[in-house]
């Protein structure tokens, strides 16, 4: 699913889900009380996903941080440490 399927799946999933809670709280009652808790789940799913590629990015760029270390210290050039001046 790309993004935009899932951005426009979230939306009718969060109207859903909204509509359900209106119903509760005016007083009625819903035919699928278990419905509530699945659409709560799949928009749990759909987040989680939204925010894994962000994941990956940060990752990515520890480990290339850390290649370039690596190739610093074979090379026996001395990198200055972060956060401290000399």
């Amino acid at each position: 699913m790309s993004h935009e399927d899932r951005v426009k799946k979230l939306g009718e999933l969060q109207t859903e889900l909204m509509r359900l809670k209106t119903m509760v709280k005016a007083g009625g009652s819903i035919e699928n009380p278990a419905r509530v808790r699945e659409l709560r789940k799949s928009i749990a799913r759909i987040l989680t996903i939204d925010s894994e590629p962000k994941l990956v990015k940060r990752e990515e760029k520890k480990e290339k941080t850390k290649e370039k270390e690596k190739k610093a210290k074979k090379k026996g050039k001395k990198q200055p440490k972060e956060g401290k001046e000399q």
